[in-house]
């Protein structure tokens, strides 16, 4: 297959939905040799900060010398970016490659059926064999024990944090969406755990004995003291540059840094020196990334409550220049009334856009129940921002990943795939 096919093959297997379960993975993985068998993982889950986290442990092992791959989802513009090798997207020429070898295997008389996102992450499994790399940072999809991703077995398992979100698979509260985190925890596998909410915090400590897991836990057993200085046992880390902005990168860098140390004991060579240079180097787009220009424009993927109070949070320590304007969309599903009062003290005007994507919020509700402007298009929506905030003002966009995907595509001139939730 050429690669705009191979993409269309992908995509058409969207219409299977998001499939929560391990058997028809595990099962089909035979099929292409078992390739997660002859790769080794950190494998990262959490409501927040998981994609932070993995960039930043990739970023380090990169500059430990290491051939790392990366694994995250969804992609902002191209769907090769779910598939990083030594910090790069995957090739065109590799992605196709790797998704013949999948739908070879999968379209074969009685092979199990997979969904789009079962289907990327074999193929994910499947180049990152090919590429030889010498670990595979894996970021779950969504939720951790029926995630597709939860069919390896890790060096190290991490838990970034838990907070309301997905409810609707996950369940209701922070407890049960903890025991859906806590489902990739292995037996006798390290564990990393960032979770600081009380109930979740036993659970996940219940499922760490449970599996007999040694686990580390933030503020106890590793932590971030200021701005600058980590540490985790009788290890630290001081006047450390982070390359991603924001409070909350401090405790991502501490889980980061923890979860480091574990693959030292474990026999990779990660020093300090490049454990410096990859917190200093690591670029995450779209969280709290600005984009220079008249006016200056600030895009986080804020996705939930928890997300948008971090991105407020930054907003009230770091005040922007000029009239402030919030171009905020949010998938149908999300807790948009929650994440729009705390926002909207922070703006000086408010515009409401549905994100490019099937069932997003109705920007007319939107604007309706908050106050504020709606726009018709995210380009519409781009040059209201624009006319609003003038050339000394900012704009912040928030609310959907692919919002802020798509706006970002629009100011750099970027080619996009269509964008999809899974």
């Amino acid at each position: 297959m050429r690669y705009d096919a191979a993409l269309k093959y992908v995509y058409a297997l969207e219409r299977r939905g998001i499939k929560l379960e391990l058997d028809s993975l595990g099962r089909g993985l035979g099929r292409l040799g078992h390739p997660e068998r002859h790769l080794r993982f950190v494998h990262v889950a959490g409501t927040n900060g998981k994609g932070s986290v993995s960039a930043m442990v990739a970023s380090c092992l990169r500059a430990a010398g290491f051939r790392t791959g990366l694994f995250t989802s969804p992609h902002l513009h191209r769907w090769v970016e779910r598939i990083q090798i030594n910090g790069r997207p995957l090739s065109k020429t590799a992605a196709a490659a790797a998704i013949s070898e999948v739908a070879e295997a999968f379209d074969a008389p009685r092979a199990p059926v997979l969904s789009f996102f079962e289907t990327t992450f074999a193929a994910a499994l499947v180049a990152f064999r090919n590429a030889e790399t010498d670990i595979v940072v894996l970021e779950t999809g969504l939720g951790g024990r029926l995630d597709a991703t939860n069919v390896v077995v890790p060096e190290v398992s991490v838990i970034t944090g838990v907070a309301l979100d997905h409810q609707r698979y996950l369940g209701p509260t922070l407890a049960r969406i903890a025991l859906e985190k806590a489902g990739i925890l292995k037996r006798g596998v390290p564990a990393i755990s960032g979770v600081r909410d009380r109930s979740a915090r036993a659970v996940v400590r219940t499922e760490a004995k449970r599996r007999r897991c040694p686990l580390k836990e933030l503020d106890s057993d590793f932590g971030a003291d200021g701005i600058a200085d980590l540490w985790c046992g009788a290890h630290t880390l001081t006047d450390v540059e982070l390359g991603l902005p924001g409070e909350h990168q401090h405790s991502n860098a501490a889980l980061a840094y923890a979860t480091l140390l574990e693959l030292r004991a474990h026999g990779f060579d990660v020093p300090d020196r490049a454990i410096r240079h990859g917190l200093r180097a690591v670029r995450w787009p779209c969280r709290l990334e600005w984009l220079e220009g008249r006016p200056r424009v600030l895009l986080d993927a804020a996705h939930n409550p928890e997300g948008a109070r971090a991105l407020a949070k930054y907003l009230g320590e770091h005040r922007a220049p000029g009239p402030v304007v919030m171009l905020f969309g949010a998938s149908g599903d999300k807790d948009t009334n929650s994440m729009v009062r705390a926002l909207k003290p922070r703006a000086d005007a408010m515009i409401f856009v549905e994100p490019p994507i099937a069932h997003s919020k109705d920007a007319g509700a939107l604007a309706s129940r908050h106050g504020g402007e709606r726009a018709h298009s995210v380009r519409d929506a781009l040059a209201r921002a624009r006319r609003r905030a003038g050339a000394k003002g900012t704009i912040v966009v928030a609310g959907s990943i692919f919002l802020v995907g798509a706006v970002r595509a629009m100011l750099l001139g970027l080619p996009e795939d269509p964008p999809i939730r899974m």
